[in-house]
């Protein structure tokens, strides 16, 4: 099976992809004919400790780096940023595949760390000693068609190799790859390679459908997987308070896969996402312009960048010609630790996670090492000390390039952050080669046996070791664990913008500890305060949130709450009621206890009341005291002086039983106030009832042979009263003995008020005892008009029509202005009703006499009372 699998790969190797034997190394390498010349005119030393680079002419797609060895690792690097565009007309043999543009001079670091570490490991006596690892490093060119044809170079180790001298050997199969960059070519690799049982060991590739172990059973990585790194992006913009938010992704595995892994988590932690765009660094123009214009119309501030390096740098060219709003950069790690992004100063404030940085002792020597050929200048020869010019327009190299003077990401040793990963991954393969290879000793002869990249895989899983300080080691899925520092770009004190590590995040610690934060971060324009990203602004206190119709969670209108209702927490979803005696306050954030009213001496209406209530008692005593000094007079002993004096009794307690009105109520007040009201309110009307019934007795007993006033006499008079008073008792004894009237709490006449009141127990009770008043009272009223034809010198009788026509009419209105009346009111119009027609008694039956007998005294005369007027 493995024998067709390799005969296929090699069929498709010669036949899709047309080999071409000069690979472009423009822009800082050399294609092999230029090695050649260059070679000649200034011939390269070889390194200590590392062979002569073959010089190869091959039917294949030849590696940009390649060394033989015992063992040979592969590498797959993304050094060109593009593959050249190839047509097919079916009419011709389709061209070669082969890279075009620009090098991207990190991702050449990352393959000189490759060799670098494989140099030190060759170098080294504890780890393979007397064993020579080898290499064959690819150019990917940032696409999957060449990184599968890499792949298939990789897989078959039968190619023929014409060498221009003997010394260069065959290279064997490889027994284990790193690389590649990117999710997607590493996953098209994985499935090519991963087939034969070759480890892959990527430096870049986070996708986490990579950790799926029945896809891509030898897939391992040093760099932790995009779910952690998802997880963190959403922890940082949940830690930040930023809810509404704009999505951008590169249109590739690693981007789908990874923006896809971020808004589940951001769901989690309800942060809503304005728009989620995705793009390639191929498509066209006018799809990177209008992604361009959806960022600068978007309201989202804060903007969450799950793109490569590559694809990153051409959306930010095309923001960088028409400058819009600040916006708040957080990127992934693929971009946001590239220092080439640097020079996009309007990212200023960008935050994101990267891998943590390492120094790697003596890789900046190393890189320095190399022969340069990125001075601006093509190899050529002067003629006669002329310096010739190229057709390029550059110089010649002269030879006295220093690169130490070069300012550029590959000699940029500050930041090794991938580049680590790179150093990782060679020395996670080299100790699988050594345990399967050497096994627990360190004998050269046993190092010397032949393994499989089978067994390399095997032995792989279980790694563990620790280089240049960092621990080494993968889970079931292949994966290390997840550390990340938090990086922000900050201007430094030159202008520039400068990446600071503000923050670290390990997904090892337990839910909580993870993100930490030790270090002030610079935000969009160098400002320190955290810009705010919302799609509509929190609810304060007092309001609920109300969603928008069609729009994301995170669009909402704040309602003010309802009344007896509170919100006590900034974007509450729903109001609390308040208990049944609190009310909220203005701001609906509090329950206050509600405001407990009722009719006291301490308000100017109670205050009004209970003057009228003593000035009316005061009344009812002078009166009785000036009857009382004229108690002889004529005028006083015509009107029945006892009942007069009673009546004027009864009075005093009518003003007087007012005041039992005012005032918090209680259990002894409730029950006095009515009963004491309806008492002497009684003895009032029954003495009324009872001058009346003596007028009209008195007339009537004028009549000869008319006896019948002997049955009005004191005696009977004072019967007849107490009666009717009798019979009041009865019915108030009754109503308290049953039901009587008690203080309660009235929550219903208003929300946010509590009206202190008696409640009346029975309102049977209640009603009867008004009915008998207003019964005495009809009765009277009616015998006054029988009697208001009597003449002048009994004109009582028409006062008494008066009295009760006020009475009457006072409570008649009572009634329908009592059941009406909210709150301390109906207390009010209660004591109103007994003063207004307590006044009118006393005006109406004693104004006239008192008058008489202080301003006329000479009508205070028997003769002039017994004077009869003529019809």
């Amino acid at each position: 099976m493995e024998i067709t699998v390799l005969f296929i790969s090699l069929r498709l190797t010669l036949s899709w992809f047309e080999l071409n034997s000069a690979l472009a190394f423009d822009g800082f390498g050399l294609d092999l004919k230029q090695r050649a010349v260059y070679a000649e005119v200034n011939p390269v030393q070889p390194r200590s400790g590392s062979s002569v680079k073959c010089s190869r002419l091959s039917l294949s797609h030849p590696p940009a780096f390649s060394m033989d060895g015992d063992y040979v690792i592969g590498g797959v690097f993304s050094i060109h940023y593009y593959m050249r565009l190839v047509r097919h007309n079916y009419t011709t043999e389709p061209e070669a595949l082969s890279c075009t543009g620009s090098i991207d001079a990190r991702e050449l670091r990352f393959s000189q760390a490759m060799i670098f570490a494989i140099d030190e490991i060759n170098n080294s006596s504890d780890l393979l000693p007397g064993v020579k690892l080898g290499y064959r490093i690819y150019d990917s060119c940032s696409s999957v068609p060449m990184a599968m044809h890499s792949a298939f170079q990789l897989s078959n180790g039968l190619d023929q190799v014409f060498n221009t001298n003997d010394s260069c050997s065959q290279s064997g199969m490889v027994m284990a790859v790193v690389g590649e960059s990117g999710s997607t070519p590493s996953i098209t690799m994985s499935r090519v390679i991963g087939s034969l049982n070759i480890p892959q060991v990527s430096h870049y590739a986070t996708c986490a459908c990579l950790s799926n172990k029945q896809q891509y059973p030898s897939f391992f990585r040093t760099i932790p997987s995009d779910e952690f790194q998802a997880k963190a992006l959403a922890h940082l913009v949940k830690h930040f308070g930023w809810t509404w938010i704009g999505a951008v992704r590169s249109d590739s595995d690693y981007g789908n896969n990874g923006m896809a892994s971020f808004l589940e988590e951001a769901q989690k932690e309800g942060i809503c996402v304005e728009y989620s765009e995705s793009f390639y660094r191929t498509n066209p123009h006018s799809k990177i312009q209008r992604l361009a214009e959806i960022i600068r119309r978007s309201t989202a501030v804060v903007i969450v960048a799950f793109v490569a390096s590559g694809d990153m740098r051409i959306l930010l060219e095309e923001l960088s010609q028409k400058p819009s709003t600040p916006r708040q950069w957080i990127g992934s790690e693929a971009w946001v630790t590239d220092p080439d992004m640097l020079r996009f100063t309007f990212c200023a404030g960008a935050v994101g996670f990267g891998i943590q940085q390492t120094i790697i002792p003596g890789l900046r020597d190393f890189l320095l090492d190399l022969t340069p050929n990125a001075f601006n200048c093509r190899l050529g020869k002067s003629m006669n000390g002329v310096v010739q010019y190229t057709t390029t327009g550059k110089r010649p190299c002269d030879g006295t390039e220093n690169i130490e003077t070069l300012q550029s990401p590959y000699t940029d040793t500050s930041q090794l952050r991938i580049t680590n990963m790179v150093y990782k991954a060679v020395y996670a393969i080299a100790h699988a080669i050594h345990s399967a290879a050497c096994g627990t000793t360190n004998s050269t002869t046993e190092c010397g046996s032949r393994i499989t990249s089978q067994q390399v895989r095997t032995v792989l899983k279980e790694v563990n070791f620790t280089q240049n300080g960092y621990d080494v080691s993968f889970d079931d899925n292949g994966d290390p664990v997840a550390t990340y520092e938090l990086v922000n770009w900050q201007k430094g004190e030159s202008g520039t913008i400068e990446m600071v590590t503000v923050g670290q995040y390990d997904a090892s610690l337990p839910a909580g500890l993870e993100f930490t934060i030790h270090r002030n971060l610079s935000w969009q324009e160098g400002s320190t305060h955290v810009p705010s990203s919302v799609c509509t602004d929190s609810c304060p206190l007092g309001t609920r949130k109300v969603l928008q119709k069609g729009k994301p969670i995170c669009c909402y209108d704040c309602i003010p709450c309802a009344d007896g209702e509170i919100s006590n927490s900034t974007d509450s979803l729903d109001c609390l009621s308040c208990p049944e005696e609190f009310w909220p306050n203005t701001e609906k954030n509090v329950c206050l206890p509600k405001l407990v009213e009722f009719l006291s001496f301490d308000e100017v209406l109670g205050i009004v009341l209970a003057v009228f209530s003593l000035v009316g008692a005061s009344l009812a005593v002078a009166t009785a005291a000036i009857f009382f000094y004229h108690r002889k007079s004529p005028i006083v002993r015509a009107n029945n002086s006892e009942l007069s004096f009673l009546l004027l009794f009864s009075l005093t307690l009518c003003f007087l039983c007012s005041l039992t009105f005012i005032g918090a109520p209680s259990e002894w007040s409730c029950m006095l106030r009515h009963t004491a009201f309806s008492i002497t309110f009684v003895l009032c009307i029954s003495c009324v009832l009872g001058k009346t019934l003596v007028v009209l007795v008195a007339f009537r007993a004028t009549l000869p042979g008319n006896n019948i006033m002997k049955w009005f006499g004191p005696s009977q008079q004072r019967m007849t009263v107490g009666s009717f008073t009798f019979v009041q008792i009865l019915i108030c004894t009754i109503w308290l003995v049953v039901s009587p009237p008690f203080p309660m709490k009235n929550l219903t006449a208003y929300k946010e008020r509590i009206i202190l009141e008696c409640a009346l127990g029975s309102a049977i009770g209640f009603w009867v005892v008004l009915g008998y008043i207003g019964l005495l009272a009809l009765f009277c009223f009616v015998l006054a008009v029988l009697a208001r034809k009597l003449p002048d010198s009994f004109n009582e009788a028409k006062l008494i029509t008066f009295s009760m026509l006020i009475f009457c009419a006072v409570w008649i209105t009572f009634i329908p202005a009592y059941l009406s009346s909210p709150g301390k009111f109906t207390v009010a119009v209660e004591i109103f009703a007994i003063l207004a027609s307590s006044f009118g008694l006393i005006f109406c039956m004693f104004a006239p006499k008192c008058f008489i007998i202080l301003f006329k005294p000479e009508k205070n005369t028997k003769k002039q009372l017994m004077n009869k007027n003529q019809s």
